[in-house]
C-alpha cells in the first residue's frame, strides 16, 4: 500500500497537581481555546474539551505524526507557561506529571463527546477519583494504587 491511513480517537485526561490551584470558572473557556489551538496546530482534531476545576478531558482524532507522550508534554508545558504568564491562577499553576489516554472506536464518538460535555452534571454525583478509577476499570487497565497519589489524592 503506497499511502498511510489512520483514524485514532483518543480521550486524554489529566489533572492539576495536588489540587493546589484550580481551573477557575472565569478563565476555563480561555484555557480550553488555548489548548485547542495548541493541539490543532500539530494537526490533531479536537472533538470535545472540558476543563473542570481539578482536571481536563480532551477527545481528539490523533495525527499519527505525533505521539501521545509528545502531545501531552506540549499541552502541559505550553499551557502551564501561558497560565502562569497570564497570572490567571491565584497561585502558581502546575499540571500533574501523569495522565490517562484511552482509545475509542468510531461507534463511540457521540457517547464520549456527550460524556465530556456533561462533566459538570457528572461531578455533582461522582468525584474525579471515582471517575478516573472507573475509566481505568472500564478499559481493563491494571494499576498499582501506590502510584495514584499525585493523580488521585484522597478526597
Amino acid at each position: 500500500m503506497s499511502h498511510k491511513y489512520s483514524q485514532c480517537y483518543m480521550h486524554l485526561v489529566f489533572a492539576v497537581k495536588h489540587r493546589k490551584s484550580k481551573v477557575e470558572k472565569e478563565w476555563k473557556t480561555e484555557l480550553a481555546n488555548y489548548l485547542i489551538a495548541v493541539i490543532q496546530a500539530k494537526g490533531h482534531k479536537v472533538l470535545a474539551i472540558n476543563c473542570m476545576p481539578e482536571h481536563t478531558h480532551i477527545f481528539i482524532i490523533q495525527n499519527m505524526t505525533q505521539t501521545i507522550p509528545d502531545l501531552m508534554k506540549l499541552i502541559k508545558t505550553t499551557s502551564h507557561y501561558w497560565l502562569n504568564k497570564q497570572k490567571h491562577p491565584k497561585q502558581k499553576f502546575v499540571w500533574q506529571v501523569g495522565y490517562g489516554v484511552f482509545s475509542f472506536s468510531r461507534s463511540h464518538i457521540g457517547n464520549v463527546i456527550r460524556y465530556i460535555n456533561n462533566q459538570e452534571e457528572h461531578h455533582k454525583k461522582v468525584t474525579f477519583r471515582e471517575e478516573f478509577l472507573k475509566i481505568l476499570k472500564d478499559h481493563g487497565i491494571e494499576y498499582d494504587p501506590r502510584y495514584l497519589g499525585e493523580i488521585l489524592p484522597e478526597d
